[in-house]
């Protein structure tokens, strides 16, 4: 038991333990393969507004168009600001989790968006 074990990505809890291949977080229930903590932040993983900018938690964002929003008369209008994003592994694309005035907490595209 002299194998120290990283802490977990997403909550950063020091109480991980493996599974088989896995490792996963009794806190959070988050589960992921040793190989990814070796990668890091690749290419590959980086989200990107439509500009290309790579996005992080914590950024502002404008919306570049305007958009519908279900139950709502009236959608998001461009250039709207959003504030304090964060990533998420989204369904159908959606990978920024926020919270626009006058909407609420919603999941928006990154290639709707550009860094501001």
């Amino acid at each position: 038991m002299s194998e120290v074990l990283p802490s977990c990505p997403e909550c950063s809890s020091v109480h991980t333990y493996p599974m088989g291949t896995l490792l996963v977080c009794p806190e959070c229930g988050h589960e992921w393969a040793p190989a990814d903590e070796a990668e890091g932040d690749s290419a590959e993983k980086a989200i990107r507004d439509s500009v290309g900018n790579v996005l992080a938690d914590g950024d502002t964002v404008t919306v570049i168009k305007s958009l519908k929003v279900k139950g709502s008369p009236t959608g998001i209008k461009a250039g709207t600001k959003v504030r304090n994003i964060r990533l998420v592994d989204g369904v159908d694309g959606h990978d920024i989790d926020c919270k626009v005035d006058g909407f609420g907490a919603m999941q928006l595209k990154s290639s709707v968006v550009k860094k501001a």
